[in-house]
């Protein structure tokens, strides 16, 4: 798994209200409230996010209320990752269970710049500043976490894993 993209950077403790004002969580269409992703902190995000760009950010992405509708509108943006120096412990798993890959590096969320163009290879944890030619080293995902995202998230997982080898209906 790799994402290669051009960097969206924010400071620390960037709640999941700036990720998707709660005014917008009576939208059903991912692809409408994704469309007001950080709209509140950056308004070129969602008009000049491209797919497979990264996020980066500083500590506690993702802090504040549980809802899983923030990661769910990043990875809907076309966001191929976020990096930041930690992570909400729920925005964590909430962004695991729908495939939305994230990884913590201190050292790149200090070094990379806004603008930026970053390539990121999940299975060695590799991230590398494309524009400044440095490279960070964050801790690649278990495998049973690979899994999930290579599969799109944690539901498609399990539902993968109950189909047998040659597709048919498990009866």
């Amino acid at each position: 798994m790799q994402t290669e993209g051009k960097v969206f950077k924010y400071e620390d403790n960037v709640d999941t209200d700036v990720i998707i004002p709660a005014r917008y969580l009576n939208i059903t269409d991912t692809a409408e409230l994704a469309a007001h992703c950080m709209e509140d902190i950056d308004r070129r995000y969602i008009r000049e996010v491209a797919e497979g760009d990264v996020i980066v950010a500083g500590w506690n992405f993702g802090c504040g209320s549980s809802r899983e509708h923030a990661p769910l509108v990043i990875k809907e943006s076309g966001a191929g990752c976020v990096i930041a120096k930690s992570f909400a412990r729920i925005f964590y798993r909430n962004a695991v269970n729908i495939g939305l890959p994230i990884l913590e590096c201190e050292e790149a969320a200090d070094e990379i710049r806004a603008g930026d163009r970053v390539k990121i290879d999940f299975d060695t944890g590799i991230i590398t500043d494309v524009t400044s030619k440095k490279t960070f080293q964050s801790r690649p995902f278990p495998p049973f976490i690979r899994k999930i995202m290579e599969s799109g998230g944690l539901l498609p997982s399990l539902k993968a894993a109950a189909l047998p080898e040659d597709g048919g209906d498990n009866t």
